[in-house]
């Protein structure tokens, strides 16, 4: 069934034992903020673009899935809120990004947000989607002895300020396989693989704050993260994107090869849960 219990938070609530989380899909950016951007399209550029399209068939699946309209550059729920980097050394953005992925200025001069307005946009958004996955954790965890979350992200194919040369198109992260079972991601790859497109685990992208936070395996929560590389499901055209062609509108046609592995990914995660 489905339950809004918030403008911007939707909560598709299933009974099977798999929880989807979409945290960067979202474009809404409210409209008090809409002045400190001087491109709202430079505030929605780095969307992971279609991908709530890309898993729908995740309800037929009765998922459970938790998803926020709230754009990242207004905060990004995949961060650390105690400013933590995920991965030392490489260039990333904040819970509340200045900048594109491409180093872009997202802000006018002096509207960056400062401490207190960073701690309000997470009071306001940042911990009422982290209480709603641990909400659904909790409450699929009374039904069942294992669970699965699964995490959908995309990204561009090439980004030079982030990764060197092109994405793999499947980008597995468990968080160096702290965040779920071995067996878990080795069924993943072995989809992944038999697809004939480019694959790597915990690579770049090793997971998020959501799987790094919710992951727990001892207690029969495993995490996972799915970075996919927009090529493999979108009509992409690696290098510098702009505002007259990026995004490229969403084709389920093109999208279909890819979404049918993305399809087996999620009923190898749901076998799983429940024979474990």
């Amino acid at each position: 069934m489905n339950a809004n219990t918030l403008d911007w938070l939707t909560i598709r609530r299933g009974s099977a034992p798999l929880l989807v989380s979409l945290p960067h899909t979202g474009t809404f950016i409210p409209a008090a903020y809409e002045k400190d951007f001087p491109s709202l399209w430079l505030a929605r550029k780095d969307a992971d673009w279609w991908i709530d399209k890309l898993y729908a068939f995740a309800a037929d699946l009765d998922a459970t899935i938790v998803h926020t309209a709230i754009s990242r550059s207004i905060i990004d729920v995949n961060r650390d809120p105690g400013g933590v980097s995920l991965y030392p050394g490489q260039a990333t953005t904040e819970l509340c990004p200045t900048t594109t992925f491409d180093g872009e200025p997202l802000y006018c001069p002096g509207a960056e947000p400062d401490a207190g307005e960073i701690a309000r946009r997470r009071a306001a958004y940042f911990d009422p989607y982290h209480a709603a996955l641990a909400h659904e954790i909790g409450r699929l965890r009374d039904l069942h002895k294992t669970v699965v979350l699964y995490d959908c992200h995309s990204i561009r194919s090439v980004i030079p300020r982030l990764f060197d040369g092109e994405l793999p198109q499947f980008n597995i992260g468990t968080n160096s396989g702290a965040s779920c079972a071995a067996p878990l991601v080795t069924g993943i790859e072995r989809l992944c693989d038999a697809s004939g497109l480019s694959r790597v685990t915990n690579g770049r992208f090793k997971g998020g704050y959501i799987t790094r936070q919710h992951g727990n395996p001892q207690a029969g929560v495993h995490a996972v993260q799915m970075e996919l590389a927009c090529r493999g499901y979108m009509r992409e055209h690696p290098g510098p994107v702009s505002e007259a062609g990026w995004p490229s509108p969403y084709d389920p046609t093109f999208a279909a090869p890819i979404r049918e592995t993305l399809r087996g990914v999620l009923e190898f995660c749901l076998d799983f849960a429940t024979k474990n």
